[in-house]
């Protein structure tokens, strides 16, 4: 039999993590890290292309400027991608 692999989060898994760093209930780091690891576990199989770009918009999440500084994309950029990747899931079907 052979190893279908890792299963690759839902859209609507996707969906949730955006809006949980928009109201504050998943920190920045915790939503980075959580997409950094699925990259790694998904790298070589194949995953929904929606899915795939929010994950890599997601890892990185909470680089700053440097030290003490803002994040490097605010919150309006967030809310931007959350749009975008609900675009590219309904273009997708």
């Amino acid at each position: 039999m052979i190893d279908p692999g890792p299963s690759p989060p839902s859209r609507l898994a996707v969906e949730t993590r955006f809006i949980a760093l928009l109201d504050g209930s998943q920190s920045r780091d915790g939503v980075d890290r959580w997409a950094s690891r699925v990259m790694l576990d998904l790298d070589g199989f194949e995953v929904d292309e929606a899915v795939w770009w929010a994950l890599g918009v997601l890892a990185g999440i909470d680089l700053r400027h440097g030290p003490e500084e803002p994040y490097l994309h605010d919150d309006a950029q967030v809310r931007g991608w959350l749009m975008e990747f609900q675009e590219r899931c309904a273009l997708i079907g």
